[in-house]
């Protein structure tokens, strides 16, 4: 398996295809095992790079803490050492977070931004904040992974029909190292972009799910605070949009990438 050392710890990735790069960018507790439904349907007109993050996946999962700005370091240090850059890149929620990190960085690196259900600010601001942050380390700590998959399964895949996802995403979840989902979660609690947004301007697709935790009128502002994005929303979704939804996510992300690639992308008042 390919691996990428950086800082002394072994990263997981994968690619496939030829064209301009396409990174893929997991979220808090996942892999890049959740983009099986955008790799083939992009690796005939890109190059499509997927990543492990520390403490995910494939990955190795040093000792913490985690930080965000750590996590976009080691995809800055891979893209840089597969010769990957500047490259499009997709993340969904934590790797959202991610990929805003690596643009205010390391702008050189980054061709286009597509930022699926995620946000620019997770600083603990009010009493429900802070009781959000206590409470998922609690609920972690004395239920352990799949049990807490369980609960977080319903949630993302609630009809019946879904059946097949939630049972794929309980047998991931339990997969993951309790201590390094806390430090992943950690990592994410106080880091913000928002003062840097207007710094990052490479072309942005903001992609918000309806029905995701955070408000779209939430994605709605960021969007107006970066000089070069657009919000996207798919209807009748949830938070793990590219596995709920495929082709509808798949459609809106195709689109903006062909209107970068040609030249054509013009931000549409946010």
């Amino acid at each position: 398996m390919p691996y990428c050392s950086v800082d002394g710890v072994r990263l997981y990735y994968d690619e496939i295809g030829s064209g301009e790069p396409l990174l893929f960018v997991h979220g808090l507790g996942s892999s890049s095992r959740d983009w099986f439904e955008q790799v083939p349907h992009f690796a005939d007109r890109y190059r499509v790079l997927r990543i492990d993050l520390r403490g995910h996946g494939r990955s190795e999962r040093p000792p913490g803490p985690y930080h965000i700005a750590q996590f976009a370091r080691d995809v800055a240090v891979g893209l840089r050492r597969l010769d990957a850059a500047p490259a499009h890149v997709v993340g969904l929620s934590m790797g959202g977070m991610v990929a805003l990190e690596l643009a205010a960085a390391a702008p050189a690196l980054v061709r286009s931004l597509v930022v699926i259900n995620s946000v620019a600010d997770a600083r603990l601001r009010t009493w429900s904040d802070l009781w959000f942050y206590v409470s998922r380390r609690l609920t972690v700590k004395a239920l352990g992974m799949r049990r807490v998959g369980r609960f977080l399964a319903n949630r993302l895949f609630p009809k019946p029909e879904q059946e097949t996802h939630r049972r794929e995403f309980v047998k991931r979840w339990a997969e993951n190292d309790k201590q390094a989902y806390l430090w992943s979660v950690d990592a994410i609690i106080g880091w913000s972009v928002l003062d840097r947004l207007p710094t990052i301007s490479a072309p942005t697709l903001l992609v918000s799910s309806d029905q995701d935790y955070t408000p779209v009128a939430t994605k709605n502002r960021m969007a107006a605070r970066m000089p070069n994005a657009e919000l996207a929303v798919v209807s009748d979704a949830r938070h793990a949009l590219p596995v709920e939804k495929p082709e509808a996510f798949n459609a809106v992300v195709e689109e903006f990438l062909e209107a970068v690639s040609n030249g054509c992308f013009q931000r549409r008042d946010a």
